[in-house]
């Protein structure tokens, strides 16, 4: 699975936008720092970073009136079987939140969801290029 460019979380199908919340949750638990051929750059930030992406997702999910556990709101919370981290320095949040999320890797990402059948159109804004 990978991190979808945040461009795309608005326009992603529910099946996507829900496994996109069961990765982070995995990412953010157990799976922190564990090798990841398609995310393994996450792991170059602070987990804050992932939790911003994390938020992204979720305001996503409730404006289509899913309702994720609001444990996932804690910066600090890590899941049911990790202990959660005791500090956690907020970090101001930048756009894109992870700078691997480019025009390039926006274009992987929707050749990627061709290859499902899933055809979006999204223009970056100059901001986010």
């Amino acid at each position: 699975m990978r991190l979808w460019h945040e461009t795309l979380i608005s326009d992603l199908p529910r099946q996507q936008l829900l496994g996109q919340h069961r990765e982070c949750c995995a990412l953010r638990g157990k799976g922190w720092n564990r090798p990841h051929a398609t995310v393994q750059y996450v792991f170059d930030y602070s987990p804050y970073k992932l939790y911003q992406y994390h938020q992204l997702i979720m305001e996503e999910m409730k404006s289509r009136t899913y309702q994720p556990d609001e444990r996932w709101e804690d910066p600090l919370y890590r899941g049911k079987s990790c202990d959660p981290y005791r500090e956690l320095e907020p970090l101001t949040p930048t756009k894109p939140i992870y700078p691997e999320h480019n025009a390039t890797y926006l274009a992987e990402c929707l050749e990627n969801l061709a290859n499902k059948g899933i055809n979006l159109s999204v223009r970056m804004k100059q901001s986010e290029k």
